[in-house]
């Protein structure tokens, strides 16, 4: 186990709530402490998506305690990765960072039976972000 982690990632969208949630809550999951995980939003909601919450318990992960935060220009500048997810231009651009948009559907005000495939595929993608921060580090 490395003694610091062998990345740090930053999930951006609009309200913090939903997409970014879920994909900070499966990196934090899968990879433990190898991979630093940050989410934030351009303009934070006032809650994380209960369909969200339940359909990741649903997926052995608990994001219950988790809160929506802003995004900062430090957030940023700290991340070796950004990934957006319908942030728009109000996410900052810094050289020598990985930027990624990820086009996800916004699990806003759906059901959790609509959420389920949305997770699906951000634990599909979180999956291989995860298998490209570990062959970069054998390379």
């Amino acid at each position: 186990m490395p003694s610091s982690p062998l990345a740090s990632v930053l999930f951006v969208c609009v309200h913090n709530a939903g997409r970014s949630q879920m994909a900070a809550g499966f990196l934090n999951h899968l990879a433990g402490d190898r991979i630093e995980v940050r989410s934030a939003g351009s303009v934070p909601g006032d809650q994380v998506n209960p369909a969200a919450v339940e359909a990741m318990r649903e997926a052995g992960v608990d994001i219950s305690e988790a809160r929506p935060k802003i995004l900062t220009t430090e957030a940023v500048q700290a991340s070796d990765y950004v990934i957006t997810m319908g942030c728009g231009d109000a996410c900052p651009v810094f050289p020598g960072k990985k930027y990624l948009d990820w086009a996800l559907e916004d699990p806003a005000g759906k059901g959790v039976e609509a959420v389920r495939p949305i997770r699906d595929e951000i634990r599909r993608r979180v999956e291989a972000l995860i298998a490209e921060i570990d062959a970069q580090q054998k390379a």
